[in-house]
C-alpha cells in the first residue's frame, strides 16, 4: 500500500500482560501467501479502528454483517476482506489453481469477518496479534480451573469435530464470542491458513492436533508476586536469614 509521504512509525504498543509466550517453533515457520495477506490487511484495519477512523468503523461493521455468509456471493466485502494480497503474494510465474483459490477467498472471510467480531467496540486493546498463538491456547486461557471451564472446552471440541466448513465457522463464532468479552487475542493470519488447511483432504485431523497441541501446551504466567525459577526462593516465616541483622 503506497503513501504520499513517509511517516513516523507509530510508537510500538506496551506488552500484553496476558499474552502467552510463543511455542517453539511457532515463529519460525515462514508464514503463506495467505496469512500473510489477511494478518497485513487486519493490521490496516485494526490501526485505523483504534485511531476511531469512520470508514474504518464503517467497515467493520460491514464485515460483522457478513459473518455466516459465503465468500464472494457478498459483493458489498468486496475489498474488504483482502484476499488481494494473496494473489499477488505468490511465487512469480505461479498462478493458483481454482481449488486452491476458493478455498483461501472462504478461509479469508471467515478470518477477516470473525475478527470484526472480536474487534467490535473495542479499541483499547488489538484483538489480532500476529505471535502465532492458536486457536487451542486462546480457548485454554478462558478457562478458570472451575467447574465452569467444562462448557468452554466443550465449545473448542464441537469446533474441532465440525463436519463442514459452514458448521466450522459457526462454533467459531460461538468461541470469539467468549474471546471478547474476556478481551483475549487470536492470531487472525493464522487461524485463516489453518482454515485453508481445514479445507484440504486429511485437513481437520491436523488443525484438529494443532488445537489440541496448543490447549494442552498452554502455561498461565506467574501470578505477580510469585517468585520464579530464576528467582531466589524467599526464606521461610521464622527461619534465620543469615545476612540479615536483628533489628532492635
Amino acid at each position: 500500500m503506497t503513501q504520499p509521504a513517509p511517516q513516523v512509525p507509530a510508537p510500538a504498543p506496551p506488552p500484553d500482560p496476558h499474552r502467552s509466550p510463543v511455542p517453539a517453533g511457532a515463529a519460525g515457520r515462514e508464514p503463506g501467501p495467505l496469512r500473510k495477506a489477511v494478518a497485513q490487511h487486519i493490521g490496516i484495519l485494526q490501526d485505523a479502528y483504534h485511531r476511531d477512523s469512520p470508514q474504518a468503523v464503517q467497515s467493520l461493521a460491514r464485515l460483522r454483517r457478513g459473518i455466516g455468509r459465503q465468500a464472494g456471493e457478498a459483493p458489498d466485502l468486496w475489498g474488504l476482506v483482502g484476499i488481494e494480497a494473496f494473489y499477488t503474494g505468490q511465487p512469480e510465474g505461479r498462478r493458483p489453481s481454482e481449488a486452491e483459490a476458493l478455498r483461501a477467498e472462504r478461509a479469508a472471510h471467515v478470518a477477516v469477518t470473525l475478527w470484526a467480531l472480536h474487534q467490535q467496540s473495542n479499541r483499547a486493546r488489538r484483538m489480532h496479534v500476529g505471535d502465532g498463538i492458536s486457536l487451542g491456547t486462546t480457548v485454554r486461557r478462558l478457562m478458570s480451573g472451575t467447574e465452569r471451564d467444562e462448557p468452554i472446552q466443550k465449545r473448542l471440541v464441537r469446533a474441532g469435530t465440525a463436519t463442514s466448513f459452514d458448521v466450522l465457522g459457526q462454533r467459531l463464532r460461538e468461541l470469539v464470542v467468549l474471546l471478547r468479552k474476556a478481551e483475549i487475542p487470536l492470531d487472525y493470519g493464522l487461524l485463516a491458513e489453518q482454515l485453508d488447511q481445514w479445507q484440504k483432504p486429511g485437513g481437520p485431523r491436523l488443525v484438529r492436533q494443532a488445537w489440541g497441541r496448543g490447549f494442552h501446551a498452554y502455561q498461565p504466567p506467574p501470578a505477580p508476586g510469585r517468585p520464579t525459577n530464576d528467582a531466589p526462593e524467599a526464606p521461610q516465616h521464622g527461619a534465620p536469614d543469615s545476612e540479615t541483622k536483628d533489628e532492635t
